[in-house]
């Protein structure tokens, strides 16, 4: 597996057309953490002025996916990865730019033997969201599989 992530934040504004649609920008990606950005524009905004739910939901999951293609991209000739199911908490009113923190929840080694033992290995990523002072606004699990291509 490759050390080198740079091309995550790329690689999903190219095959994720919402992601680039609402600005999403990628900082620090890594196969156990990602950092994803939503800059603060009106059309994104709810009725109280804040990023609209679907805006923070959508920010988290792309944080999830960039972990996830950054620790499972090289098995992308054998494997999809996807969303089995998500759960998210919006615990402040989220106001301004938000910040996602995404998180690996277990080891990629244990997914990836999963996946070589011929099964469909699930595992969980972890999102907090801030706002700009750095407050926790929403906590998100999301879990995804990586689903074997059929022969």
């Amino acid at each position: 597996m490759t050390t080198d992530t740079s091309w995550v934040g790329a690689a999903m504004r190219g095959s994720v057309p919402w992601v680039k649609t609402v600005g999403i920008e990628f900082g620090e990606t890594t196969a156990e953490r990602s950092v994803v950005h939503l800059p603060d524009r009106t059309e994104l905004h709810n009725h109280v002025a804040g990023p609209h739910a679907a805006m923070i939901f959508g920010l988290g999951e792309t944080a999830s996916g960039a972990v996830a293609l950054a620790a499972f991209g090289a098995t992308a000739d054998r494997a999809t990865p996807l969303v089995v199911r998500s759960e998210i908490a919006y615990l402040k009113l989220a106001r301004g730019a938000l910040n996602a923190e995404a998180v690996l929840d277990r080891p990629a080694a244990e997914v990836l033997a999963e996946l070589d033992a011929g099964l469909r290995p699930e595992f969980g990523v972890s999102v907090t969201v801030t706002d700009p002072a750095g407050r926790e606004t929403s906590r998100m699990t999301v879990m995804w599989t990586l689903r074997p291509h059929r022969a």
